[in-house]
C-alpha cells in the first residue's frame, strides 16, 4: 500500500511539473507562432489559431527580417558585445579566482573583500560617471566600451563564484602537482580549470544572458550603428503599427538563442549550482 501511494505521489509531481514546464512555455510557443503568421492574420485573430488553420504559417516574416538591413546588424552587434564581454569575465574571473584561493599575497583576504563589497554596486549608480568617463577618452557610443562595461561589472560576481568553488578543490591534490613540477600556470590550467569546467559553465551562461538581454546599458553607451537587438528592437516597437511582422521574428531569435545556449549547458549549469550542497 505504501509503494502503491508513492507512485502515485511521484506520478503527480511528475505531471504538475510538465503542466507547469508547459505553462513556462506558453510565451516562447505562442511568439513562435505569432512569427510564423502574416501580419493580416496577427491582426484578425490570435497566435492559437495555428493549431486550428496551420495554413496560415509561413516564413515570410523571417525573410523580410533577413532584408533589414538594421535588425541584421543590430544582432551581429549583439554578438560582437556577448561573446568578449563573457570570455573576458571567464577567463580573468577564473585567474583572480584562483589567485585568491591558493596563493599568497599580501592583504588578499582584504582584496578579496573589496572584491566581494562591489556586488551590492548598482548599475544604475555608475551610468553616468563612467559615461562621462568614456567620453573623455573616447570610447562612448563604441562597441568597446560597453563590453568594458559588461566586463567590470560582471568581474565581482565571477570572482565571487568561481574563488569559492576553486577553494574546494583538495590540497593535497594541488601540492602532489607542484612535487612534479607543474608551475602557477601550469597548474591553473591542467588541473584546476577541468575541475572547475561546472563553475565556469554556469559563471559563462549567466553572463552570456545577462548581457545578451541587456538594453539599459547600451541604450546608454551605443549609438546607432553599436546598438545590440535589444535596443533596435525598442526602436521598431515605436513603429509598431507598420512592422509588427519584422517584431515578431525579431524578438524570437533574440530569445531563441538564449535558449539554445542554457540548454547546451544545462547539465554543467546544474552541476555548478550544486556544488559544495553536499560533501
Amino acid at each position: 500500500m505504501t509503494w502503491l501511494l508513492e507512485k502515485i505521489n511521484g506520478g503527480l509531481v511528475r505531471v504538475f511539473l510538465i503542466l507547469v514546464g508547459l505553462f513556462w512555455l506558453v510565451p516562447t510557443i505562442g511568439l513562435l507562432a505569432s512569427s510564423l503568421r502574416s501580419p493580416e492574420d496577427m491582426s484578425a485573430s490570435g497566435w492559437w489559431k495555428v493549431f486550428t488553420k496551420p495554413s496560415q504559417l509561413t516564413f515570410d516574416s523571417y525573410r523580410k527580417l533577413l532584408e533589414n538591413g538594421d535588425i541584421t546588424h543590430s544582432l551581429w552587434n549583439t554578438v560582437l558585445i556577448t561573446v568578449p564581454a563573457t570570455v573576458l569575465v571567464v577567463v580573468i574571473g577564473s585567474l583572480a579566482g584562483y589567485a585568491f584561493a591558493w596563493m599568497e599575497f599580501p592583504g588578499r583576504d582584504w582584496w578579496f573583500l573589496g572584491v566581494v563589497s562591489l556586488l551590492v554596486v548598482p548599475v544604475q549608480v555608475a551610468l553616468i560617471p563612467i559615461a562621462e568617463l568614456f567620453g573623455r577618452i573616447g570610447l562612448f557610443g563604441s562597441t568597446l566600451g560597453v563590453i568594458l562595461f559588461h566586463t567590470g561589472f560582471g568581474l565581482p560576481f565571477a570572482v565571487f563564484l568561481l574563488r569559492n568553488f576553486f577553494a574546494e578543490i583538495p590540497r593535497e591534490l594541488l601540492e602532489a602537482a607542484r612535487l612534479d613540477g607543474a608551475g602557477e600556470l601550469r597548474l591553473f590550467a591542467r588541473v584546476v580549470m577541468p575541475l572547475g569546467g561546472p563553475a565556469i559553465a554556469s559563471l559563462g551562461i549567466f553572463q552570456f544572458l545577462w548581457v545578451w538581454n541587456d538594453m539599459l546599458v547600451a541604450l546608454v553607451f551605443t549609438k546607432s550603428g553599436t546598438q545590440p537587438i535589444t535596443v533596435a528592437l525598442q526602436t521598431q516597437v515605436r513603429q509598431f503599427g507598420n512592422n509588427i511582422d519584422v517584431l515578431a521574428p525579431g524578438a524570437f531569435i533574440s530569445m531563441v538563442i538564449p535558449l539554445a545556449v542554457f540548454f547546451a549547458f544545462q547539465r554543467q549549469f546544474v552541476s555548478g549550482v550544486m556544488a559544495g550542497a553536499v560533501k
